[in-house]
């Protein structure tokens, strides 16, 4: 067989580095391209945009960035970042480096709604970043622009109180946390807390509309706190009401609301007392197991307190986890608190502050 002749060899040689060289400059080309669409985007968000950190422990690390560079790193998000989405927006993880021991934050984006849902999230922007108790998520700064507006928390490690209830056997394992009876004890009482302070403590007053267990996160001490005020209504001081659209939660909404469409305090604490339910049942208020029945969780704990035996509601995990042995007065008193608040009649629900009172009193020691 003839071998091929020098010519050949150097014209094959030519071609495939042709096709290299084109192949590498394509490539850099479509790059190109895509960091100038990134660049534009940053550019156009930047147009008209308003960066504000304040100075919380969070917002120390963030004031070392400018709009410019914070914005170039949320684009580089993407799904597998995404940690929560509700029907305000999505929330992102946002680490500010490349190990797992870099700060990390929450990023809320909001979907651009109507015009009165710009006015509720500049309400919020104008008293969130003036809130600070050990109970609250707090907001380290905000991100306002034409297109979207971002809002930046600091993250919660340990996740919601709804992941490790009811997905509680596999994050458990991984994480090290346990759902003991002291710790549900001790989350009870560190979101009455919060939640007294936005309905007693604030100026103005706070209603949160939307207490549920996945609005309850938990920090590296497994302390219980409040997040997610997209929903959240303010009030002035004096006032007892407001009247919104609809929102909230389904099996957590108190039942006068279907009828008057009116956010009240009162209204949280019946939500509050829902979640009561969930941390001594495991059970969520749209467990299949009473929609099957046609019954709810409040229904069914009501009923089972009726006849005396709140020892069948109780979470089985928490029974199989003391052997049985629960503290019977602790386990007691938050029935009993449970069912003040799920008071079908608002006027005789106690406020949060009363009833931190009534969980500091039987707190463990």
């Amino acid at each position: 067989m003839p071998r091929p002749s020098s010519s050949l060899v150097a014209l094959y040689v030519t071609i495939c580095s042709l096709v290299f060289i084109a192949s590498k400059m394509l490539i850099s080309f479509l790059l190109y391209k895509k960091w100038a669409r990134k660049k534009r985007i940053i550019d156009n968000s930047l147009a008209g945009g308003k960066m504000v950190i304040f100075r919380s422990a969070g917002g120390k690390t963030l004031q070392s960035l400018s709009p410019k560079s914070f914005l170039g790193m949320l684009m580089g998000l993407s799904s597998k970042d995404v940690i929560g989405a509700g029907g305000y927006g999505t929330v992102y993880r946002l680490r500010l480096g490349g190990d797992n021991k870099a700060a990390a934050f929450a990023v809320k984006r909001l979907n651009r709604g109507s015009a009165e849902m710009d006015r509720g999230f500049e309400r919020e922007l104008d008293t969130m970043g003036d809130i600070k108790h050990r109970n609250i998520v707090p907001l380290c700064g905000y991100y306002a622009a034409p297109h979207f507006n971002l809002l930046i928390y600091e993250l919660m490690p340990n996740g919601s109180l709804d992941a490790l209830l009811h997905e509680h056997d596999h994050r458990q394992h991984q994480q090290g946390t346990r759902m003991d009876w002291p710790a549900r004890y001790r989350i009870a009482l560190g979101v009455a807390r919060g939640l007294s302070y936005l309905h007693h403590d604030c100026i103005p007053h706070v209603i949160h509309r939307d207490i549920k267990s996945s609005n309850i996160l938990l920090d590296h001490d497994m302390e219980a706190r409040l997040s997610d005020f997209g929903l959240a209504t303010l009030m002035r001081p004096n006032a007892s009401h407001v009247t919104t659209v609809v929102a909230g939660t389904f099996g957590y909404l108190a039942p006068e609301y279907f009828d008057t469409g009116r956010a009240t305090t009162k209204g949280d604490v019946y939500s509050y007392g829902v979640v009561l339910l969930e941390l001594l049942t495991g059970k969520r208020p749209t467990d299949e197991s009473f929609l099957e029945k046609g019954t709810r969780l409040v229904t069914w704990v009501k009923e089972t307190m009726e006849e005396k035996r709140e020892e069948h509601a109780i979470d089985e995990a928490l029974l199989y986890d003391h052997c049985g042995l629960l503290p019977a007065d602790e386990v007691k008193l938050v029935f009993s608190v449970a069912d003040k608040c799920l008071d079908s009649d608002p006027g005789n629900r106690p406020t949060m502050a009363q009833v931190v009172k009534m969980l500091e009193q039987g707190k463990p020691h």
